[in-house]
């Protein structure tokens, strides 16, 4: 299987998480504004990737992958703020963080090459 396609899967499994790690969040004023924000970011890690395989040029390409380490630091960003807005820490949330982290090495590496 082509590379591209595991990473898509890869990301696409990243957003699913922090979705379901939400989903168990209380809904109060705080949780609502920072969910918002970590479902937009960890989303947008795979739709850029996905834009990134489908890139016209190769300056097309580095931008889109450039978009996904930062929307993978930002997702990382948010999952630290709700680990502590949490009373009851969820074990998940450093998995996440973690794997936000892997992605923005992963991305960093892409683009290294790319340019």
């Amino acid at each position: 299987m082509d590379k591209r396609y595991d990473l898509e899967e890869r990301t696409e499994e990243f957003a699913r998480a922090v979705i379901a790690l939400c989903q168990k969040l209380a809904k109060n004023t705080i949780n609502i504004e920072l969910v918002s924000q970590v479902v937009r970011s960890a989303g947008s890690v795979g739709a850029n990737y996905i834009e990134a395989n489908e890139a016209l040029s190769k300056k097309d390409f580095a931008n889109r992958i450039r978009i996904c380490r930062k929307e993978a630091k930002e997702s990382r960003y948010w999952l630290r703020l709700i680990s502590s807005a949490q009373t009851d820490t969820e074990k998940n949330i450093d998995a996440l963080m973690q794997e936000a982290t892997e992605l923005m090495n992963i991305f960093g590496a892409i683009l290294k090459k790319s340019v």
